[in-house]
């Protein structure tokens, strides 16, 4: 009676363990900009239904600390997330004392698993290196290609290649073919996919740091929902029974630490678009499926509410903003170096085209002033100082202008870098309880794992 038991517990142990596992990382998503983007769905939108990752029974939090300070970097945030191991800022899979850490794609991948490793940034930023790299630090770009190739991963997917703008592109192109690697680029190159192993990038060369805003609209461009959509349909194709999935929004980072509200809302949708692909998944396949989605950090403080609007939010205003903060700002410094002298009229009439400001969102005499004087100190007298986040440089008076858009639509920031606040974390699926409470970025991988093995 005693062996049967253990026989039916051994059984029941294995049906209860997920056979698909989707890590949906959002990069920088605090529980502000989430929030924020659930109010605009509710209110500007006029949806009833919350955004999936809301729709998920299990919500709960995650901390994001590392070992070296209680504001994490993205290398330390992703090593944690993907191995269980706290390190510090900067260090990419690997301990304090650099020493390798394992991911859970790693071990998974190993025990005969299909695996994908997607985002809307570099493919070898940090959070998705986290999951194949073990270097003493994140701007190691050609050893961190270099394990990209050598992982045996399924698929791997992003806006570029860091390594590859490099002296050593032919090197990386050499070792992803010796591989068996079949590198492909754009849209178009999801047709061409023929191989078990895949390198999908936006493009050959150029832009690596992401696949462009979705509210600047560029065209030829991969998404991050047509991104998890290729992926899991190779991983279905090649590991139909078993297959672990890591899916980042990476852009959903760079716009928060623009401090751009519009364009992080706008990724957090994206965002939680790309999401939809798992859930369908899951939805098709509820006894066999785990979804976790969280961050690896909070990025720029996001909240509701300013001194500019009180108690209230106007998140509307969003909808006539066309373009990021960082396109806007590169078409401004692009006029710095025109030979035409512009006028605060042309601005002006500029700013009522890009962002609905002066007509759409009425602006007050003294802030309209404001930005006539950052418009002076910036175009003529040219005294002005960019502002320096980690991704891009913006000149004054693109800074004003996000600042009144902002103050406008009834949010603030409290930084351009990352806060030490909590992330929020949704689950569904097998083993979702087990993420219930407080928990540490440290903890999920282990639990994913010990889901899968029964321990």
């Amino acid at each position: 009676m005693a062996a049967g038991a253990l026989a039916i517990a051994a059984i029941s142990a294995q049906a209860q363990a997920p056979k698909y596992i989707f890590y949906y990382i959002g990069d920088g998503m605090g529980m502000g900009p989430v929030m924020a983007a659930q109010t605009y769905n509710r209110v500007v939108r006029g949806n009833d239904k919350p955004l999936t990752m809301m729709q998920f029974p299990t919500v709960a939090w995650c901390q994001t600390w590392s070992a070296s300070s209680t504001t994490t970097d993205s290398a330390a945030a992703g090593t944690a997330l993907s191995t269980g191991t706290k390190t510090k800022n900067g260090m990419l899979g690997m301990s304090p004392d650099t020493i390798p850490a394992t991911s859970v794609a790693t071990v998974l991948h190993n025990e005969g698993w299909g695996v994908g490793i997607t985002t809307s940034v570099a493919a070898d930023d940090a959070t998705p290196g986290a999951f194949y790299a073990h270097v003493p630090h994140r701007k190691m770009s050609y050893e961190i290609d270099c394990e990209a190739a050598t992982s045996g991963y399924e698929f791997l997917a992003g806006a570029g290649l860091s390594g590859l703008n490099g002296d050593k592109h032919d090197e990386i192109v050499k070792l992803m073919q010796q591989n068996g690697v079949q590198m492909v680029y754009g849209p178009e190159g999801v047709q061409q996919i023929d191989s078990r192993r895949v390198c999908l990038l936006n493009t050959e060369t150029g832009h690596v740091w992401n696949v462009g805003y979705t509210i600047d609209s560029v065209a030829d461009r991969l998404t991050l929902p047509l991104i998890a959509e290729t992926c899991l349909a190779h991983l279905e194709k090649y590991s139909p029974d078993r297959f672990f999935m890591m899916v980042e929004g990476g852009n959903i980072d760079h716009a928060l630490h623009a401090n751009d509200g519009g364009a992080a809302l706008k990724e957090v949708l994206n965002f939680d678009e790309a999401l939809e692909v798992a859930y369908k998944f899951y939805l098709a396949h509820p006894d066999e499926t785990l979804i976790v989605v969280t961050a690896d950090h909070d990025t720029g403080g996001f909240v509701q509410g300013n001194d500019y609007i009180k108690y209230a939010s106007n998140l509307g205003v969003f909808d006539h903003q066309r373009k990021s903060k960082e396109a806007f700002s590169e078409e401004c410094k692009a006029m710095l170096r025109d030979r035409r002298i512009y006028t605060w009229n042309d601005m002006r009439e500029k700013l009522s085209e890009d962002f609905g400001l002066f007509t759409a969102i009425p602006v007050k005499e003294n802030r309209e002033q404001e930005l006539k004087d950052m418009f002076t100190k910036t175009f003529e007298l040219r005294n002005s100082e960019d502002q320096k986040t980690l991704y891009a440089n913006f000149d004054a008076f693109s800074v004003a202008v996000f600042k009144l858009i902002n103050d406008a639509a009834g949010i603030g920031f409290t930084t351009t870098g990352h806060s030490g606040n909590p992330v929020p974390l949704f689950a569904v699926g097998v083993g979702a309880d087990e993420f219930k409470g407080l928990n540490n970025n440290d903890e999920i991988a282990p639990t994913m794992l010990r889901l899968v093995q029964g321990k």
